[in-house]
């Protein structure tokens, strides 16, 4: 959870510079917490307000070097990137569903990480807020135990974060595995995942690569950039608070009225040994300001030893 804040702060400190920044963030934290809005719509309504209102935020400065691109743009050479990583991206997926049927886990599982991989912003963080809601509450693939499990995993190992999504499909892959066995599926399942995870980038990297430096001269989408990273901030938040809300209480319910459908702990559930881990956490990070690899390890031994007592 320390982490996590410490992660949050960091993206806060870059990406809100002005009033309507800090508008998109709490809009995007209360959208998606509060009301459950998909991460991909408020990508898009982030987008589109930072188009709107680009003289709100700062311009890029006269005196930043211009780069260009080796590799110059053309339509051929985009129609034939799209053809290629289309058909890799997509050709697993097919083969699974021609295979295992599309009624299995495998192709709603791929589907929605493949959207995660075309609309994420802001790094692992922003995307995994939305990941934990949905894989938790929409689709059951985990419960939000397994699903702190994987987060925590992720932290704890080498490698980026977003691969807590591998840990995601292998879960989903174990639960309805089908004719394939749980180890089949749980290897099938984290397999599709990092496919449908990474092959995305590439194209988006080689794709876009060369109309980079014409977008950042564009004011208007340097600002719909700046505002969907401000919004991006409040999807962290959301992160942050979800994470609290599952690691500190044993029993968590859903507060519903209307639209609001959002988290809410039942208050005499507080785990106070989570709490004491969690203070320790914060102080070591906040207040001593040591590395995330000591705080690991103390924490993980401090874990330890309350098991062994309690």
């Amino acid at each position: 959870l320390a982490i996590v804040v410490q992660a949050l702060l960091k993206i806060a400190s870059r990406a809100l510079k002005v009033p309507l920044s800090w508008l998109l963030a709490a809009s995007a934290f209360v959208a998606i917490y509060v009301f459950a809005v998909p991460f991909p719509l408020i990508v898009l309504a982030a987008g589109v307000t930072g188009f709107l209102f680009a003289d709100v935020f700062p311009k890029k400065s006269d005196d930043e070097e211009e780069l260009a691109s080796p590799v110059q743009p053309s339509l051929t050479r985009s129609l034939r990137l799209i053809a290629v990583f289309g058909a890799l991206w997509a050709a697993p997926v097919l083969l699974a569903g021609a295979t295992l049927g599309v009624d299995s886990v495998f192709v709603p599982l791929s589907v929605f990480m493949s959207k995660m991989a075309v609309v994420t912003f802001g790094g692992a963080y922003a995307v995994l807020a939305y990941v934990a809601q949905q894989a938790v509450e929409t689709y059951h693939w985990l419960n939000p135990g397994e699903m702190l499990d994987g987060l925590a995993l992720a932290e704890t190992t080498p490698g980026p974060l977003v691969l807590v999504l591998t840990f995601v499909g292998a879960v989903a892959g174990f639960r309805d595995a089908g004719a394939l066995g749980p180890v089949g599926g749980a290897l099938l399942g984290a397999v599709l995942t990092t496919w449908v995870t990474f092959v995305p980038c590439f194209l988006w990297i080689f794709l876009g690569a060369p109309w980079m430096e014409r977008l950042r001269a564009n004011a208007r989408l340097s600002a719909a950039l700046s505002a969907i990273t401000a919004a991006v901030v409040g999807v962290v938040l959301n992160l942050a608070v979800w994470f609290a809300v599952h690691a500190l209480f044993s029993r968590v319910g859903t507060l519903e009225a209307g639209p609001v459908a959002m988290s809410w702990p039942e208050f005499q559930s507080l785990d106070l040994a989570m709490l004491a881990l969690s203070g320790l956490a914060f102080a070591l990070v906040f207040a001593l300001k040591r590395g995330m690899t000591l705080t690991l390890l103390v924490c993980g031994l401090a874990g330890v030893a309350l098991v062994q007592v309690f």
